[in-house]
């Protein structure tokens, strides 16, 4: 991949033979985070996870103590009662089977997280050739199949991500803003690595983390300390 000059800079003052502490490896990629707007701060846990057995799968969800920077859009699939806890607790939007075709045939996908109570999964199901691709299927594992709609929303809006392995075993997520400060990021960053560990399939034998790479949107990768992160 062709690189700008912009990029070349940056990567100017990565060490590329060096595995970075924490600290440190946050200092630096808010200092390559030089683009025109507020570039996300995202890392990625490359794992000894086989993800084709079920049982070394990853899936779950953590809320980041400083949130994520990004406003979040919430979609809940409620009847009943639940329309009204929803809405109150600060849904973006709340439907039912009418929103199907919206989504289905119109392409319709303003939103970032979708919720649903456990009854209404039978209909959100016929949604999940759409949903699925793109990671917005609701999940009782990351807390997005739930009665409890109040908690649900305020958990999402106050940060929770979540976390999953993709099909080349690694586990993407954001971790913040470039503006965030030094100690926001770590914070989140603790969190999640604390999160992620506690993932560990039971039956994984060998290395858990194989590495782990902080980037800005439009910066270059610092790679960390592994041996620093996890036991295994």
């Amino acid at each position: 991949m062709k690189r700008g000059k912009n990029y070349k800079e940056k990567l100017k003052l990565v060490d590329r033979t060096v595995f970075y502490d924490t600290e440190e490896a946050i200092a630096l990629v808010k200092k390559t985070a030089t683009a025109k707007f507020d570039e996300t701060i995202e890392v990625h846990f490359r794992t000894g996870c086989d993800g084709r057995h079920a049982e070394q799968q990853i899936r779950g969800a953590v809320v980041l103590p400083h949130g994520t920077g990004k406003v979040v859009r919430i979609l809940v699939f409620a009847k009943g009662a639940k329309v009204d806890e929803a809405t109150e607790a600060g849904a973006d939007y709340v439907g039912g089977e009418e929103l199907i075709p919206r989504i289905q045939n119109d392409g319709w996908l303003d939103f970032d997280v979708v919720v649903a109570t456990p009854d209404m999964m039978g209909v959100v199901g016929r949604l999940g050739r759409v949903l699925g691709p793109k990671g917005l299927m609701p999940n009782p594992k990351a807390g997005t199949v739930t009665n409890d709609l109040a908690k649900a929303i305020a958990d999402i809006k106050a940060g929770k991500i979540e976390y999953r392995l993709d099909k080349t075993n690694i586990i993407h997520a954001p971790l913040g803003k470039a503006s965030f400060s030094e100690e926001a990021l770590a914070e989140n960053f603790q969190t999640l690595v604390d999160a992620v560990n506690k993932a560990r399939p039971q039956v994984l034998k060998g290395i858990f983390l194989r590495s782990v790479t902080l980037t800005s949107t439009m910066g270059p990768g610092i790679r960390l300390n592994v041996v620093k992160l996890t036991n295994g």
